[in-house]
């Protein structure tokens, strides 16, 4: 599956995740554990989580601590999908 159909699959999926002011570190165990049960998860961000840093640079540094894919940005909303 290209990035194209991820993007398209990612459409239909709700936020299971929310990142708030604590940040991305008390969401990362979670994040891998939903990953291993499903193949596909939506993060919803809230504008305190990304006050200091930008959108993209949380939800790039989040797929590299959970060791996942960032399909896409889009509003607040980051979606990673596992590595192959």
């Amino acid at each position: 599956m290209n990035k194209q159909e991820k993007k398209a699959e990612a459409t239909n999926i709700e936020p299971t995740l929310h990142v708030g002011k604590s940040g991305i570190d008390v969401v990362v165990e979670e994040l891998k554990i939903q990953l291993k049960n499903r193949n596909m998860i939506k993060v919803k961000m809230l504008k305190s989580a990304f006050i200091e840093t930008g959108k993209k640079e949380l939800a790039e540094k989040l797929a590299d601590l959970s060791n996942s894919e960032l399909i896409e940005v889009r509003g607040n909303t980051a979606v990673f999908c596992r590595k192959r």
